[in-house]
Parts: structure tokens; sequence; C-alpha cells
């Protein structure tokens, strides 16, 4: 298995090179003594976490995978302890509110501790990731009871959070969900119905998990209006907070997957259930987007994890790996062989990893600022600009960093060659882990159809706008700059394609709204490709300021901008194959009639 190191000096490079998060901190509340050297001793202790003891039990997790017997689920060994050390270091509360027993912290630091742990083990950092979304949800649409009641033990870790929407019968199309909630005497509700691909639904960390359940009320109407959100614990809580009776919800089995095996993934039971609504009445859809879009922001993380896990396996084995001769003459000739990472195609490999990793990581920490603004901003009008920003952005980071980091992950596997095939190098790990990735919270092309239907086509382009325009500005502004020159013209051109681009889609979507369909993946991946470009011109610009100035460690910038180079070179030319992807059009998809699809010999 690939030793996982937290790449530190790239996580500081982004957070106060790139981003300034020393002056970002000071536009929120009460963040005003949240410094570099605080920020860089908090990223430091959970860099050690993360190393000491995550990533020691992430092959052995996968190998053991989780147990089930009797409604029961249990853990790997040594998942439960790991947890328990977490609890212990406070990590749970890191960027939680101060009056529910949080450490205030901008949440910006808590996805860099979400990386990390999820580069070490994802199986294991799913259990306390699904609680933050829970957490926010009961922040925003709980009522005082509520948050008494659940806040604070989720906070502190004592207990875990899930989220439940999909059922048997019904995947991402919520508006068919059958899952009943009936009004008790007391104001609680019964819900009676089964959730599935419930993610930490069970297991043996803690003694309460705190359910989030989507269900319907007798008299609710038919489709996605008709739908409520319901707290469900595991177990029942009194009024002063101890815990009462074991209610009626229970795993019926965990699902036996391709990968993330030491996850349960579990089948939830809800056996007239006591649950209290959370939210209006018949807007539980509205209210479980705020779980939705902070478990997707989540999971655009798997991308960056499996980019940079698969990277630093595939790198320290290509300058080992010895195989052949450079074409150009052997470059290690004392041994009898050269090292893999002197040929071109495993550096392309390795490269488009970097470069995948790294600009995934600038785009999750600028997301993370925003979110921080939304949460924590003291000016109305910038929150809400944060707020429209990350609605914009949240699926193509999602989709394209998942897409990406699979991609990056199947390379890893390609550098080891024959060994990247077999399970002992962890690499085949890595893939398998991250598959699931473009899949949950909404798979690429539901990603791609809200980018472009809901969040591009019926704002008329204004959100894109708020980001192309960040983008054009950039651009503006270094137009003389002779060194990043090259880079600084193409992404210019491709922002200016953006705009021209959705313009044409618009115009065939006026004719037969199926174009949106038809061209949705594709404007996604062509809009992730762009706003990498952004991401790596921003620290292709700081990198050379660095040079300039002598900063030092000159290795470092150099290896930043070429890198980018790189990206402007060989990857986002791809970004131009999926626009004549989209020129393509409706019809190549659509023509053929479904019993001409295939034939055989009878």
């Amino acid at each position: 298995m690939p030793d996982y190191k937290a790449p530190l000096r790239d996580i500081q490079f982004v957070m106060h090179e790139v981003l300034d998060a020393e002056e970002h901190y000071k536009v929120l509340r009460g963040n005003d003594d949240v410094n570099r050297e605080l920020v860089d001793a908090i990223i430091e202790e959970g860099a050690k976490f993360c190393q000491n003891e995550l990533a020691p039990i992430n092959r052995s997790g996968d190998e053991e995978g989780c147990g089930f017997e009797d409604g029961v689920v249990t853990t790997p060994a040594g998942f439960k302890e790991a947890y328990q050390k977490y609890v212990e270091g406070g990590w749970p509360s890191l960027a939680a509110p101060e009056d529910q027993g949080g450490q205030g912290l901008p949440n910006s630091i808590g996805i860099v501790m979400s990386e990390m742990m999820g580069t070490a083990n994802w199986s294991w950092g799913m259990y306390p990731g699904l609680s933050h979304g829970a957490l926010k949800t009961l922040e925003e649409h709980g009522t005082d009871e509520q948050k008494e009641t659940y806040l604070k033990p989720l906070i502190s870790g004592e207990w875990t959070g899930t989220m439940c929407l999909t059922e048997p019968h019904c995947g991402t199309d919520l508006g068919i969900l059958r899952t009943k909630a009936e009004p008790n005497a007391d104001g609680s509700y019964a819900i009676t119905g089964t959730k599935i691909f419930i993610s930490a639904g069970d297991h043996d960390f803690v003694d309460n998990i705190v359910h989030i359940v989507l269900a319907r009320l007798p008299d609710a109407p038919k489709g996605t209006k008709g739908i409520s959100l319901f707290i469900v614990p595991k177990v029942n809580v009194n009024d002063d907070g101890s815990l009462a009776d074991r209610n009626g919800v229970v795993c019926g089995s965990i699902e036996h997957k391709m990968g993330i095996k030491a996850s349960a993934t579990c089948v939830m039971n809800f056996e007239g259930a006591k649950g209290y609504l959370i939210g209006p009445p018949n807007r539980g859809l509205n209210c479980m987007f705020t779980f939705m879009n902070t478990a997707r922001v989540g999971t655009a993380l798997q991308g960056l994890a499996a980019s940079e896990g698969s990277f630093q396996g595939a790198l320290t084995y290509a300058k080992e790996r010895l195989a052949m001769r450079a074409l150009s003459g052997p470059k290690a000739p004392e041994k009898e062989a050269d090292p893999i990472i002197v040929h071109p195609d495993v550096r392309r490999m390795l490269l488009t990893q970097k470069a995948f990793a790294e600009g995934g990581r600038a785009m999750a920490y600028y997301l993370a600022q925003h979110s921080d603004i939304v949460e924590q901003g003291s000016d109305e009008e910038a929150r809400k600009a944060s707020d429209e920003m990350m609605a914009f952005l949240t699926p193509i980071a999602k989709a394209f960093m998942t897409e990406t980091g699979l991609e990056a992950a199947n390379n890893g596997v390609q550098v080891f060659g024959g060994h990247g095939f077999i399970r002992e190098w962890g690499m085949e790990q890595i893939v398998r882990d991250t598959r699931i990735a473009t899949l949950y919270e909404g798979t690429t092309g539901v990603q791609a159809l809200d980018l472009l239907g809901r969040k591009v086509m019926l704002t008329q382009g204004r959100l894109l706008k708020l980001f192309t325009k960040e983008v054009h500005k950039f651009c503006v502004q270094n137009e003389g700059n002779e060194a990043i020159k090259d880079l600084v013209d193409t992404l210019a051109s491709y922002n200016k394609d953006w705009g021209d681009l959705t313009t044409q889609i618009g115009m065939k979507a006026m004719q037969n709204q199926e174009e949106i369909g038809a061209a949705s993946v594709d404007y996604l991946m062509y809009s992730g490709y762009v706003c990498f470009a952004y991401f790596w011109a921003l620290m292709a610009k700081v990198a050379q300021q660095k040079l300039d100035e002598g900063a030092g460690e000159e290795g470092f910038y150099k290896a930043k901008l070429q890198t980018a180079r790189f990206y402007f070179k060989r990857l986002l030319p791809r970004a131009k194959m999926h626009a004549e992807c989209i020129a393509g059009g409706l019809d190549v998809l659509m023509d053929m009639e479904e019993e001409n699809f295939a034939f055989y010999v009878e």
C-alpha cells in the first residue's frame, strides 16, 4: 500500500500564497485571531493523525470489510479505536459553532482536514464525514429544541449522522419516494419505509446515530413538492439528553461493493420509527439541499484524494522501478536499466495525476473560502455573491474532480504495469474506492444537467458570468505579465469561447429542450477544464513572483510553473474536443430506434 504523506507544502502554498487565507479570515465574523501560525499548527497535527492512525488501517480495512449479523454492523479492526482518537483530539468540533461546543474555526480549515483524512483512508473518513451534513442541516433548519438535543453530541463526535434519501425503487428521482410519516399524538411522527445505499447507516463507533430522513406526510401532494424532512435517531433521546429506548429503525443488510468496503453501506428499515419534522412541511427537499450541497463538496474531495494518493504511490514506484533504456541513451548507466520515470509516457501519466491533484486542491480550497463567507461573512452582499458562486461551481467540482480523480487512479495502476493489478500494492484499491465518487451524490450526468439546465440556462447565464467575469478580470490584470503571457492569452480565449458555446447551446435548446441533455456532460467537462486552467494560471503567477523575488524553494516554484504549462499544453486542449462533441448535436443520439440498438441471431 502506498505510504501516505500529507502534502503540507502544497496545502500551505494554496492556502496562504494563492488564496491569502489570513486576509480572508479577517472578513469573517469572530475570526480575527485566526492566523497562519495557528492554521499551520492545526494542519500539521491533523497530518500526523491521518498518517499515523488512518493510513495504516486503509488496506486492512479493505481486506476485512464490515461485518453484519442480526441487524448489527461491525467495522474493521482499528476503525473504532481510530475514531476514539479522532474525538479525543477534538477534530469533529473544528469548524462547528462555539456556542454549541465547537471551536468556531472557518470551514475552510475543516476542508483541509477532510482532504487529508480522505486520502489516507476514504472508507474511514465517511463515518464522521456524513455528520457534517447533518450538522449543517440542523443549524440552518432545526428548531431551538432540536438544536439543543442533537447539535452538541454531533459536534463533539459522541454521535454521528446520516442522510437517508434513496429508496429501492427510486434513486435520483426522489419525487416518487414512498416512505411515510404519520402524525403521532405527541407531535412526533411515525416513519415507515426502506432506504438504501445509506453510508454509515449503522456502525459500532458511537451509541447513537442521527438519521436525516425524507418522507411524505399523509396529505402531501405528489412529486418533489410533497416531501418533508425528519430527524430520526437510532436511539430515542430523553428530555435531559440521555439515551432512552431503541427506536424503530434497524439495518436490514449491508451492501457488498466494488470498493469502500470498510464503509458500511446500509439498507435501513424504518418501522414506525419516531421522527421529528425539521423545517416546513412539504419543503423537505429544499432543506435537504443544505445537506446535499455539503455532501457534494465532500465528494469532490474524493476525486482530489484519489489523484493525490495515486500520484504519491505512482511517483515512488516510477523512481525505483527499472525497465528499459531511454530512447536518447542510458540515464542510469550504472544500473541494469533506467528508472521508468525517465520515459516520456510515464511522465505524461505522473504529470496528469499531479495536475489534477494540485488543480483540484486549489478549486476545493477556493470553494471552501466562499463557504466561509456564506456562513461567517459580515457583508450581506458578499455572502449572497459567494452563495451564488458556490451554486454554480459545486456541480462542476463534484463531477469534474471525481471524473479526473478516477482517471488519475487508473493512471496510477498503469504506471505500476502488471503490479498495479495486484492487491498488495494498493493501487487497484484506489480505483475501486473512487469509482463510486462519480455516482453518489448525483451522477456526472445529473450534475451536468443541474449545471447547464438550472444554473446556466434558467439564470440566463447570470451565474456563469459571475465566474467568467472573475477569470476575465484576472486575464486583463495580467495581460502585460510576459512570464505567463502564454497562459493568460490561452485562458482568455477559452473563457470567451465558454460564453459563445453556452449561447450556441441555448439557441439549439429554443428549438428542442433535449439539446440541453445532449450537451450537458460535455459542457460540464469543458467547464471543468477551463476552471482548472484558471486555478493553474493563478498558481503560476504566484510561483513566478516567488522566483522573481528570490524567495527560495526554487525547485518547488519551478515545478509549479512546469506543471501549469503541462496542463495548458496537454490537458486543457481536451476542452476543444468536448466543444466538438457538443456541436455534434442531439440527432446522432436520438435517431436510432430502440429496437435497432442490438441484433442477435436466434
